[in-house]
């Protein structure tokens, strides 16, 4: 029996028969009973432009129904999908297609002539946010002839993920099809899912969360989604009466929570409210139980391992935990030697289980680094665990800024802005935001008074994608520096503070 997770969702929807797989703005887009076929049609697209298993395509388009189809079907066809960030730039860009050595190239209409150059012999093909495009041709034109599901076996890769590193190079975590199904199944059982659920999806699909969590467990449940472009108070409020979850970041919850739309009667027929991907504040918490009388069901997870804890459904969500290890995965607070510290003591989170990842992508070394002799990885998340179990996520290592759910490291920003002509050294740091959790702050040491900072932003505004960029850059004669000449990060977090306090 193959071990393609894209088999499980198969077997899923011809349970489903006629019921809707994606409703979008009120129309049903694509129902259960045609997701075999239509898939089928786009894993033969892709196999006719060459692709092979084993072979990795390289997408960066916009969030569609067409954009979920080629997903599918680059799991049905045996490739290794590797979703890129839909406001990197092609500076950036350039770095990801050289790393994976693509197959296949995809992206919007607009950006092909800029991105040819850097396609090398990948072939390169467009899909856009509509799902126009000559993939989308080549789809048109595959047979209808049932397509056969490529045999994968267990540790085969279905994806690899990019995840940044304190040295600016991204790392590309590859995951297999058994991490993705093991991971999937728990949480199914974990979170109660059930057949009548009906899932609001207006999280992006280019990483983890969008992509694996919410996808998967809709497939796997033979679930509705409510499929949303992104996200929009008035269009989730709008859907609620009709929908039992969302998932979402905690910006979604602090925008939901100061919208008058946010009663108890909207949300009446909702299930499960799932945050993740950044830390969720005590106070967000406690205004959505007030205004909707549910409690968030947090959770914590990374790319190298998907889901890794999570509140209970039953019993007690703790705001400012993360709750429990899932089943089947271990994890342990530790020391620097990997030895296991005092439940209560912060240290270094460190896990394993059939969901952790299979290496990083032509970086041996690097995965040799970051994992235990006994198997244990190291999240470089520094965590308290208590006397239950249950984890809390303290502070980060390595200086890691999560805004609205995306992971930025400062390093890569830095070496930006170090470029600027008339720049002579600068700091990145995350600063509290009420909206996106953490903004992004430069502290930046200039050799003229007259640099300004509408003159930087507009230097590096195509080096580096917008979430990335600066929300202000900040001047000082000199960077605060311990007796070792390292930068003091703590100490300008903590001078900047309140910048961005109401």
């Amino acid at each position: 029996m193959t071990a393609n997770i894209y088999a499980l969702f198969a077997e899923e929807a011809a349970k489903a028969g006629a019921k809707p797989l994606i409703v979008e703005r009120g129309r049903t887009r694509l129902t259960y009973a045609h997701l075999d076929t239509i898939v089928g049609q786009w894993a033969q697209a892709l196999v006719g432009l060459g692709g092979k298993p084993g072979d990795r395509i390289v997408v960066q388009v916009e969030k569609s129904v067409e954009n979920v189809l080629l997903y599918l079907a680059s799991l049905r066809a045996g490739l290794v999908y590797v979703p890129l960030n839909t406001a990197y730039t092609p500076a950036e860009l350039e770095y990801f297609i050289d790393d994976a050595e693509p197959a296949i190239v995809v992206c919007d209409p607009a950006r092909q002539e800029a991105i040819a150059p850097l396609s090398g012999d990948a072939k390169l093909v467009t899909l856009d946010a509509e799902g126009h495009g000559s993939l989308a041709e080549h789809e048109a034109m595959a047979s209808t002839v049932p397509f056969e599901t490529v045999e994968r076996a267990p540790d085969d890769l279905a994806a690899i993920l990019y995840t940044s590193g304190t040295t600016g190079l991204s790392k590309g975590a590859m995951l297999s099809h058994d991490n993705l199904a093991s991971n999937a199944l728990v949480l199914k059982d974990y979170w109660h899912w059930q057949t009548d659920d009906v899932l609001i999806h207006a999280l992006p699909i280019y990483h983890v969360h969008g992509l694996f969590v919410a996808l998967h467990l809709a497939l796997l449940g033979g679930s509705t989604i409510r499929f949303h472009s992104g996200f929009d108070a008035d269009a989730i409020l709008a859907d609620m009466p009709d929908a039992t979850v969302l998932m979402g970041v905690p910006t979604f919850y602090v925008r939901l929570a100061d919208h008058d739309g946010l009663t108890r009667e909207v949300s009446a027929n909702m299930r499960l409210f799932i945050s993740g991907s950044a830390p969720l504040l005590e106070s967000t918490f406690a205004d959505f139980e007030t205004k909707t009388g549910h409690r968030i069901l947090e959770r914590y997870g990374m790319t190298e391992a998907g889901m890794i804890t999570s509140n209970p459904y039953d019993g007690e969500r703790i705001p400012g935990t993360v709750g429990f290890p899932l089943p089947g995965v271990a994890a342990r607070v530790a020391d620097e030697s990997g030895a296991e510290v005092e439940r209560g003591t912060p240290g270094v989170l460190e896990i394993k289980g059939p969901n952790l990842f299979q290496g990083y992508w032509k970086k041996p070394d690097k995965t040799a680094e970051e994992m235990r002799a006994d198997g244990y990885f190291i999240t470089g998340d520094i965590a308290t665990m208590d006397a239950e179990g249950r984890v809390a996520i303290v502070g980060r290592a390595k200086d890691l800024i999560i805004a609205g759910g995306l992971n930025i490291y400062p390093k890569e920003i830095e070496l930006v802005l170090d470029a600027v002509p008339g720049v002579t050294e600068s700091a990145v740091i995350g600063v509290a935001h009420p909206d996106l959790g953490e903004a992004v702050v430069a502290i930046v040491v200039r050799e003229d008074d007259a640099l300004e900072e509408n003159a930087i932003l507009s230097a590096i505004s195509d080096q580096l994608a917008r979430f990335k960029q600066p929300r202000r850059i900040l001047f000082a004669g000199s960077l605060p520096r311990n007796a070792m000449g390292k930068v003091q990060k703590a100490k300008l977090r903590d001078q900047h503070s309140g910048l961005f306090a109401a």
